[in-house]
């Protein structure tokens, strides 16, 4: 993100307008809005992996971790292979205002934020063998970062600023929102 921002050459249009909207205490705002609000969230976030770092000593590899850690390879995936995706489509610049369609982009529309969302999953899922049933306690980080990539930030900022654009209209209406299915006709 800070790369493909500093190519722009300007400031992330969201900050812009989070500036306007709480102007004149912009700065005030930014603290308890941004930074403090952030600091809970990565806390929550993190859950899981302090968990699993902290209670390490106790951990068996198991077939359910396993699971997680495979889990946790197919959210990189999409994260890494969405976002290296979008870097080539937008640096094309025949590509300019159109909507990215292919590769994972044909199967949900937001392979990055579903990636990211996986991999808190997978790793909730490594954790659960580590001082069962007390690792349970862990879930509410993936189920955080999921709620705010699609209710909060990520999916409904992205949505909101492509609305009305014909083409992204029929994008929706083809492609799945988060989940990566086959493109209806």
């Amino acid at each position: 993100i800070y790369h493909r921002n500093k190519k722009k050459g300007e400031e992330d249009y969201r900050y812009q307008d989070m500036r306007k909207r709480w102007a004149p205490r912009e700065n005030l705002n930014a603290f308890f809005k941004i930074f403090i609000f952030q600091g809970i969230v990565i806390y929550i976030v993190n859950l899981s992996a302090s968990f699993t770092i902290i209670q390490s000593e106790q951990s068996q590899f198991t077939v359910v971790s396993g699971f997680g850690l495979a889990i946790w390879m197919i959210g990189f995936y999409f994260e890494v292979v969405g976002d290296k995706q979008l870097k080539i489509f937008i640096s094309n610049f025949e590509n300019k205002g159109k909507i990215i369609q292919t590769g994972l982009w044909k199967y949900t529309r937001h392979p990055n934020y579903f990636g990211e969302a996986t991999m808190w999953w997978g790793l909730f899922i490594f954790s659960l063998p580590i001082s069962f049933p007390l690792s349970l306690f862990t879930i509410i980080s993936p189920i955080w970062i999921t709620f705010f990539l699609l209710r909060v930030s990520g999916v409904p900022l992205l949505e909101k600023r492509y609305e009305g654009n014909p083409e992204y209209e029929l994008y929706k209406k083809r492609t799945s929102k988060f989940f990566p299915l086959p493109q209806k006709n």
